[in-house]
């Protein structure tokens, strides 16, 4: 279960950097059923929680705004596994109504970092990879409703990550679904635009 809490978050990262930390960071302070780790108790400060809830307004509403989006994108391309790698490592080792009896489920405190970081870069560049070509095709309509679907499935994943991590069986195979046929629909955008200008 440790596992797919901490899997379950840093998907949810890779979609949205802020959504799981702030989520972590309010259950734990909230809810009397969720308690962060020790060294992880920094997330439930006031302040952190202020600062992160004002970086995910920054982020949403910048997702939303074609060729905006794409830049964001670029920049996120650090903090995204950067919190991955901070949410996969508290919620491998947090306290949860699923996750009562949390073990050392990695020795070394850098695996779970890395290993949070590397799912979360692999979803965060196949968003990267996929909203340009979906914004050319559409003319930067598909922005905003991308978007809203992503940062409403960052939610979901954080929350059921914390509450039920058993559905992140069932989200894993979704992602990746919707992750490879991403990628197939930006190839053949960028396949139709060379043929055009070719022509």
């Amino acid at each position: 279960m440790e596992l797919l809490t901490g899997t379950g978050l840093a998907l949810s990262a890779g979609l949205n950097a802020y959504v799981p930390l702030l989520i972590m960071g309010i259950a734990s302070r909230f809810l009397p059923f969720v308690e962060l780790p020790a060294n992880w108790t920094w997330l439930e400060n006031p302040w952190v929680l202020a600062i992160l809830g004002v970086l995910l307004v920054i982020e949403v509403v910048a997702d939303k705004i074609p060729a905006v989006d794409s830049i964001n994108d670029w920049v996120q391309t650090l903090v995204r596994p950067t919190a991955g790698g901070l949410a996969f490592g508290s919620g491998t080792s947090m306290e949860t109504a699923a996750v009562t009896d949390p073990t050392q489920f990695f020795e070394s405190n850098w695996v779970p970092f890395v290993t949070g970081a590397v799912i979360a870069l692999v979803v965060h560049l196949t968003k990267a990879i996929a909203r340009p070509a979906a914004n050319a095709l559409t003319m930067g309509a598909a922005a905003p409703v991308l978007s809203t679907v992503e940062d409403a499935s960052s939610v979901g994943l954080a929350i059921a990550a914390i509450v039920v991590p058993i559905l992140i069986l069932v989200a894993v195979p979704l992602l990746i679904w919707w992750g490879v046929r991403s990628v197939r629909k930006a190839r053949a955008s960028v396949a139709v635009r060379k043929h055009e200008k070719s022509s």
